[in-house]
């Protein structure tokens, strides 16, 4: 399976590009996955668009889950809820017309569908290539199964971690200011409330991952944080049920249906590689 992180190489390109015109942000999302299908698609089978939900189980869990991304947006040049419009439309575009399975989910995140999906491939008689498209870095651990890769659009290059398991413990540890999750030093309301996180020296983590149990029990509750929301082996069953159920039961569109999509939306360029859409 090819697995695409579908908000997160739209937003990568719309943000570097500065792109707010439907018809430009459209063709730039279809020649992504046009590009990511022709190249992974005899290898890696079928092409998995996953999608990230609204209302999601970590933001639930845990409010301050990346509360800053919206005072963020909110001084930015770009209209973003017309980026948002465009990004749902042509998602719900690309489910009715192109051959692919597209998952989005209300409650989860595609981090958690790229996971499920993975995680679903170790069960028995069910073992095949998985190719993750994405930059988000939390997919390192998932490298701990050795039918994965993950090419990075922002590197544009495979992403290749020696240590999986290692580099897990270190991430919930160290937390992720990117999604406003402190290292386990420091509170619940640290980034929210513009405070400075408490250093955490390299020295330590490791002394705690060779003897985690002497992990002072102040520590053990944020810990339990940071590995309830980084962790992809700690989705909730029901999350995890749902996506599995969700992707067994859909169908993709037929793909006859790609070119009159093509055409109806002008995409030129794309009409004459038509083909490069297709399954391998």
């Amino acid at each position: 399976m090819i697995l695409l992180d579908y908000n997160q190489i739209a937003l990568a390109n719309i943000i570097v590009q500065k792109l707010q015109d439907e018809e430009l942000i459209r063709h730039m999302i279809l020649n992504s996955i046009r590009m990511y299908n022709k190249n992974y698609r005899d290898e890696y089978g079928q092409m998995v668009i996953c999608a990230d939900g609204i209302n999601t189980w970590r933001k639930e869990y845990y409010p301050q889950y990346k509360a800053n991304r919206k005072s963020t947006r909110a001084t930015s040049e770009l209209d973003w809820n017309e980026i948002f419009r465009v990004l749902n439309m042509v998602r719900e575009e690309i489910k009715e017309n192109l051959p692919y399975k597209v998952l989005h989910m209300e409650g989860c995140e595609a981090d958690d569908i790229i996971g499920a999906l993975t995680y679903e491939t170790q069960e028995f008689g069910k073992y095949e290539p998985i190719m993750i498209v994405s930059s988000d870095k939390d997919f390192k651990q998932l490298q701990k199964f050795k039918n994965v890769k993950q090419f990075s659009p922002a590197l544009k290059k495979l992403v290749e971690e020696k240590h999986p398991r290692k580099y897990l413990f270190e991430h919930k540890c160290r937390g992720d200011s990117g999604d406003g999750i402190p290292n386990v030093l420091s509170p619940d309301n640290c980034f929210v409330d513009g405070l400075k996180q408490t250093p955490l020296r390299a020295t330590v983590i490791e002394f705690w991952e060779e003897n985690l149990d002497n992990m002072p029990q102040e520590v053990v509750r944020n810990y339990q944080r940071n590995e309830t929301l980084i962790d992809l082996s700690k989705i909730p069953e029901h999350i995890y049920n749902s996506i599995i159920q969700e992707f067994d039961s859909q169908k993709p569109a037929m793909k006859m249906k790609v070119l009159n999509y093509l055409i109806k939306k002008r995409c030129k360029n794309l009409i004459e590689v038509v083909e490069e859409f297709y399954n391998g």
